[in-house]
């Protein structure tokens, strides 16, 4: 699938369209090519439409003193500024050469920018740029990324409505086209703080945008993000490891190729259980319509020539005859010929008064 097509005129649905999935790499490639190189090879095996980096350097985006908001048994490191200098060593030639992978393995790149520099070597990498959550208030930056014409993702994590409908309106006034992806920023988020109504929520205060999610919880079964789909989620993203047995903020409630080929063969199967969304009987049905409705049967003896009255009629199975829905239309017609009790009546036995 193409990032592009999600933001195409929306038709009136007749099925639940498979969603755009983002394998959010992050900073998991721990400053290493080689395993950034393995995160989109597998990303790409596990059946990722897009696999996702983040850009930045860690002095331009945190003071040095900024405190943990992460589950710090998990990471230990107590400052953000302390955690982002850990990853922060790709840039410019790095981001290029990775795109060149990505395009060489089938999927598309993308990375977050964090600050105006990146965003501009990352503009000539990318179709559509991601807003992280917590640039959802950074009018001055979301102005910018929107000056380049290009689509925007925008995660809605710890945003109030208003929040988000500000946001919402400094995009529209710039015209670029929009998906908002439902986000909870608890790491890892459990799975009934997963708020996933709050995407028909979306959906109906912001109807002429697509809607998404970008999912915290941890892995296991991966039924948060089905149930995210059935609810409308058109773009899904994950955080993404090659091993989910890491130390690390982003590995041990990131998803794996394995997961993601899992979510893909139940989402598969779900969505081909949904089927149309549109009311009629189905081909499998027809033995049941033939042979378990009912037709109208003569509930006595009727002579030929006798117009038939309520009490010489009732209704059983099959339908093999004239089915009730034509009751009033047959009380009054007259028997062509002598009908026995329990005949199972068609038009060819009765003549009009």
């Amino acid at each position: 699938m193409d990032i592009m097509d999600i933001f195409a005129v929306p038709q009136p649905e007749t099925r639940i369209p498979a969603p755009y999935v983002i394998a959010e790499a992050g900073v998991n490639h721990e400053g290493s090519m080689e395993i950034a190189r393995r995160l989109i090879d597998e990303a790409a095996a596990g059946g990722a439409d897009a696999i996702k980096f983040q850009t930045y350097k860690a002095a331009s985006l945190a003071s040095k003193d900024s405190p943990a908001y992460w589950d710090t048994s998990k990471e230990p490191t107590r400052s953000q500024y302390e955690l982002f200098k850990k990853h922060d060593s790709f840039w410019k030639n790095e981001f290029e050469a990775l795109k060149k992978h990505c395009d060489a393995a089938g999927i598309a790149f993308m990375s977050t920018p964090f600050d105006v520099e990146s965003a501009h070597f990352l503009n000539d990498l990318m179709e559509v740029f991601k807003i992280s959550s917590s640039d959802i208030t950074n009018k001055p930056f979301i102005r910018i990324l929107c000056d380049f014409g290009k689509p925007i993702i925008l995660s809605t994590g710890a945003a109030h409505l208003h929040e988000i409908a500000e946001a919402v309106e400094w995009i529209e006034a710039k015209g670029n086209k929009l998906a908002l992806l439902h986000c909870v920023l608890n790491y890892p988020t459990a799975d009934e703080n997963a708020a996933l109504g709050m995407i028909p929520a979306l959906k109906r205060h912001f109807p002429g945008h697509v809607i998404g999610y970008s999912d915290h919880t941890l892995p296991k079964d991966m039924h948060i993000l089905e149930t995210a789909v059935l609810l409308g989620a058109r773009v899904l993203e994950k955080h993404f490891t090659h091993d989910k047995t890491l130390p690390g903020n982003d590995h041990y409630h990131a998803m794996d190729k394995d997961d993601l080929r899992r979510f893909r063969t139940r989402l598969a199967a779900t969505l081909a259980s949904v089927g149309n969304m549109e009311v009629r009987a189905l081909p499998e049905e027809e033995p049941a319509r033939l042979h378990a409705r009912r037709s109208l049967v003569t509930a006595r003896a009727v002579p030929a020539g006798q117009p038939l009255t309520p009490a010489d009629l009732t209704w059983k199975r099959p339908a093999h005859g004239i089915s009730p829905r034509d009751y009033d239309s047959v009380l009054g017609l007259r028997a062509r010929r002598d009908l026995p009790e329990d005949t199972v009546l068609t038009w060819a036995d009765l003549d009009r008064a």
